[in-house]
């Protein structure tokens, strides 16, 4: 399985940003899918999650409300809607694929990772 995360860029406090992420594969549609973050200087964190279908999602406290996670099992595609961003959003997202279709926060409960894309917010 390999991840391919892309979407990053630069943008002001404020702007938006949509990230995607492409998993190689024939069961994307089983597992759920994650979205971590690894700012400077800073451990990785866990920003939002996605149950296989869809259905179910959760979120960081520090992203509620702004970012919203959603996948097109059709096209082995995860995104992460970033709105209203701000710049102690700016971190290296990576995308990453559970063990199982059960959602979770924590990191060892993903098994692939992406290769991450950089997310600069300006003030």
């Amino acid at each position: 399985v390999q991840l391919q995360a892309s979407g990053g860029g630069l943008v002001q406090a404020g702007g938006s940003l949509r990230l995607s992420c492409v998993a190689s594969g024939r069961t994307f549609s089983d597992y759920a899918m994650g979205w971590f973050r690894q700012a400077p200087g800073k451990e990785r964190e866990f920003v939002a999650t996605s149950s296989p279908s869809g259905d179910t999602t959760t979120y960081a406290d520090s992203v509620r409300g702004r970012f919203t996670i959603s996948r097109d099992n059709a096209k082995n595609t995860v995104y992460l809607q970033m709105n209203s961003l701000k710049p102690e959003d700016t971190a290296v997202y990576y995308c990453a694929r559970s063990r199982t279709s059960v959602i979770s926060r924590r990191g060892p409960g993903y098994d692939y990772w992406g290769q991450g894309t950089l997310v600069t917010v300006s003030s």
